[in-house]
C-alpha cells in the first residue's frame, strides 16, 4: 500500500521542567500572564507531525512518502529519514526560510507549554500531489501543515479521486468551523484527539452524530483511557493503551499511534489491530525523550505486543511488520 504523509516537517526543542505550571498560573489574572519557567534540561530533536508519523511507519518496515516542506538545514534530517526507509523525493526545499521549529517544555504532570515556528513550512502549499499520484497512491494523511497547504492538498483528494486522512490536530486551535468543515467533509478516515473532537464539534456547530455521519471511520485518541475507533454502520471498537515501562516525555505520542494504525491498514488488519500496533508504538516514544529515538526489536515488540493485547494480536500483526532488529 503507498501512503504519502503530508504536514509538518520540524526541529523540535525539547525541555523539562521540575514542577507544575499549574502552581504558577492564577487563573484571575491569565490576561496578564508573565511567567518564566527554569528548565533543567534541553534536548535538540527531529520531529514536526509528518516526519514523526513517517519515521514511525518506516520503523514497522513500510516504505511512506514524506510531503511537506523545509529549509536548506534539511539536509541532515533528510539523510536520517531516508537511512529509515522514509522516501523523502517530494520535500519541497524553500530558498529563504528555515525548516520550522517546535518548542515545547513539558512539567512534572505531563503538561506542555509550546510555541511552533512555521518557517519553511509555509511553502507547503506550494506542493502538488499530482506527480506522487501519477505512480499509484493508495492513501493520503493531510496532518498539521501551512493551513493553505491543508486545504490545497485536500481538495487535490478529492478532485483525483484520492483516499484521505483528515488529521487537522494541532491546527484546529487556530482554525474556524469552515476551514474544519472543508478538511473533514468526505475523509475516509478522521483521527483526533478527545480534547480535539470536542473542539471540532464547538468550532464546526455539528455534533458528534454529524462528524460521524461526513467520514467512514472516526479515530479518538483519549490518552491514558485508549482509542476508541468509529466506522459508519459498526460498533464502536475500544482499545486501551499499552502501559509503559516508564514516561520520559509525551511529544509525538499521537504521531506514533497514527504511524501504528495506518501501518495496520497498509497491511489490511483490522481496525482493532491497527489501533493496538499504534498504541504500543505510542508507548515507546513516551518512554524516549524525543520523537524518532526509539529503535524496535521486532521479537520485544510483538512479546509487548502479546503481553498488552493478547498472543491472536501478536500471531496477526507478525507477519506485517520488519523492525529495524529482526
Amino acid at each position: 500500500m503507498r501512503i504519502a504523509v503530508t504536514g509538518s516537517i520540524a526541529t523540535d526543542h525539547l525541555m523539562t521542567f521540575r514542577g507544575r505550571f499549574a502552581d504558577s498560573l492564577v487563573v484571575e489574572q491569565l490576561d496578564k500572564i508573565s511567567v518564566s519557567f527554569l528548565a533543567d534540561s534541553l534536548e535538540i530533536r527531529r520531529g514536526g507531525v509528518a516526519g514523526n508519523i513517517c519515521f514511525g511507519m518506516a520503523a514497522l518496515g513500510q516504505r511512506p512518502i514524506l510531503v511537506g516542506a523545509a529549509g536548506e538545514d534539511f539536509a541532515d534530517y533528510r539523510s536520517w529519514l531516508t537511512r529509515h526507509g522514509v522516501d523523502c523525493d517530494h520535500v519541497h526545499i524553500s530558498d529563504s526560510k528555515h525548516t520550522a521549529r517546535f518548542v515545547c517544555t513539558t512539567d512534572d504532570d505531563m503538561a506542555q507549554m509550546a510555541t511552533f515556528y512555521a518557517g519553511a513550512m509555509s511553502e507547503a502549499r506550494l506542493i502538488e500531489l499530482g506527480p506522487i499520484a501519477a505512480t499509484g497512491l493508495d492513501l493520503v494523511l493531510i496532518g498539521a501543515n501551512d493551513p493553505e497547504a491543508m486545504l490545497r492538498h485536500t481538495d487535490e483528494c478529492r478532485t483525483r479521486g484520492l483516499t484521505f486522512v483528515a488529521d487537522p490536530s494541532q491546527q484546529l486551535a487556530f482554525a474556524d468551523g469552515p476551514f474544519i468543515r472543508t478538511l473533514i467533509e468526505g475523509a475516509d478516515y478522521l483521527f483526533t484527539n478527545e480534547y480535539e473532537a470536542h473542539l471540532t464539534e464547538q468550532k464546526t456547530g455539528w455534533s458528534e452524530a454529524d462528524i460521524d455521519a461526513q467520514v467512514t471511520t472516526r479515530v479518538i485518541t483519549k490518552g491514558k483511557d485508549g482509542a476508541v475507533i468509529k466506522t459508519r454502520g459498526e460498533e464502536p471498537i475500544e482499545v486501551p493503551i499499552a502501559l509503559e515501562a516508564r514516561r520520559a516525555d509525551p511529544t509525538g505520542v499521537g504521531d506514533a499511534f497514527r504511524a501504528g494504525f495506518l501501518t495496520g491498514l497498509s497491511a489490511g488488519l483490522e481496525h482493532r489491530r491497527c489501533a493496538e500496533i499504534g498504541s504500543l508504538l505510542a508507548t515507546y516514544v513516551l518512554e524516549t525523550v524525543g520523537t524518532q529515538e526509539y529503535v524496535l526489536d521486532k521479537s520485544a515488540f510483538l512479546d509487548r505486543l502479546a503481553q498488552a493485547y493478547g498472543d491472536d494480536s501478536a500471531a496477526d500483526v507478525e507477519p506485517h511488520i520488519t523492525c529495524a532488529r529482526p
